[in-house]
């Protein structure tokens, strides 16, 4: 999933490189629900979700006939899965195609890489109520209590909350925390719009139309393997990213980068910078196509930034942003 566009749909469509269709047993077996004091029921899984599966399963559930099922409101429902380490390779290859340093502690948006397939497991389930094909990336919020180390254990939840009407159709947030010990140390919020021929009547999305371009900081000349590169690190294949082809399907005349990929490269540019806590908001605004040169711009604002992602030579923003 990706910043939005006009036409772009979230693609659920594994591409060619993604592993071929794991036998059932990969996929975890939930242990049995328990009541949440959110009068959610907990659902606990062995180990984190084969993301290679779950796209194969909202794909499917795009054909006709195979969303009777969706219900009208979030699934009452926390998926867990507890005792995720970091694998100290992937996190290495995640920070060298971000732009991190090497560090002691994980950059802010890892945990997200971490934990996304446990999100993709709630969102891809016959019953909830958007289907992913089609879904757009609008924002991201991340919220860091503390520094996480390299060697720590996090125990990630999941879980759907907040649908409401969008002036294009409708929208929600996937919630997704990391903790250490029972001690929560990362949250991400995940807003994800549902685009329906019948608009709900709630509120507009901004696109930046009016905006201003700020002086930039620095200027990233992007090639084509941002999109391939991220799509390894990040288990996101979505042919938009990677393919030429599969960017045409969606109406995209070449590849366009990931959104989360646009978010990590703009804090690792902010890196020396950042508090040990702090909240990292950002809108989604316009596609990045691949090859491009964007132009990233910081202001200091308080204690924390207002950042931004544009087109270098133009005022149209791909991504606009706070740290607080």
């Amino acid at each position: 999933m990706t910043e939005p566009s006009a036409t772009e749909p979230s693609a659920a469509a594994p591409s060619a490189t993604e592993p071929a269709a794991a036998p059932p047993a990969t996929e975890p077996s939930a242990v049995p629900p328990v009541p949440a004091a959110e009068g959610r029921a907990t659902v606990e899984l062995p180990r984190m979700p084969a993301a290679g599966a779950l796209y194969r399963r909202a794909l499917l559930g795009a054909f006709p006939g195979t969303g009777s099922r969706r219900s009208t409101e979030p699934p009452p429902v926390r998926l867990v899965v507890s005792g995720v380490p970091v694998d100290l390779d992937h996190l290495a290859d995640y920070d060298r195609v971000c732009g991190f340093r090497l560090a002691d502690r994980l950059p802010p948006t890892y945990p997200h890489v971490m934990g996304f397939p446990l999100a993709l497991r709630l969102m891809t389930a016959p019953e909830f109520p958007v289907p992913l094909t089609g879904v757009v990336h609008v924002a991201n919020r991340i919220t860091v209590h503390r520094p996480v180390a390299v060697g720590e254990t996090l125990d990630f939840e999941a879980y759907a909350e907040n649908l409401r009407p969008h002036d294009r159709g409708r929208q929600l947030d996937v919630v997704l925390v990391g903790s250490v010990d029972g001690e929560e140390v990362w949250r991400g919020v995940s807003t994800y719009l549902s685009r329906e021929r019948r608009g709900g009547g709630g509120e507009r999305r901004d696109r930046g139309a009016e905006a201003v371009r700020p002086a930039a900081s620095a200027t990233w000349r992007l090639t084509p393997r941002v999109g391939t590169d991220y799509a390894r690190v990040s288990g996101d294949h979505n042919p938009i990213h990677t393919s030429r082809l599969g960017a045409r399907l969606f109406g995209f005349p070449r590849p366009i980068a990931h959104g989360m990929w646009s978010k990590a490269r703009c804090l690792a540019a902010l890196e020396n910078r950042l508090p040990d806590a702090f909240t990292v908001a950002v809108a989604f605004k316009l596609p990045v196509p691949l090859p491009s040169t964007v132009a990233f711009s910081a202001t200091p604002a308080g204690e924390g930034w207002d950042f931004a992602l544009h087109d270098a030579r133009t005022p149209r923003p791909h991504l606009t942003g706070t740290v607080r």
